[in-house]
């Protein structure tokens, strides 16, 4: 799927069945679900999950728990909006 497709995606009442957990995380993040994005990869155990991890605890004002998970995906915190940092993870896990 690519980023235009998904985007339009996020007006639908559930998210695409071909997404990945990550995409759908991002998904659910888009749709103001910020606490179903952080069960999606709160326990995973992977670099992109705490990148994703990172950025939605950045994204709800935790600033030393997002630098933590930023650490964890080997990534520095970024100067981006968050906006701009959605749409870069995005764009990475489709």
């Amino acid at each position: 799927m690519q980023f235009e497709e998904f985007s339009k995606s996020i007006d639908a009442a559930a998210p695409p069945a071909s997404l990945n957990k990550y995409a759908a995380a991002l998904w659910y993040d888009a749709k103001g679900d910020w606490e179903k994005a952080h069960t999606l990869v709160q326990d995973e155990n992977s670099g992109t999950a705490a990148w994703i991890h990172a950025y939605l605890h950045r994204k709800e004002g935790d600033q030393g728990n997002a630098a933590y998970w930023y650490r964890l995906a080997n990534r520095k915190m970024p100067v981006v909006s968050l906006e701009e940092e959605w749409k870069i993870i995005t764009e990475a896990v489709l």
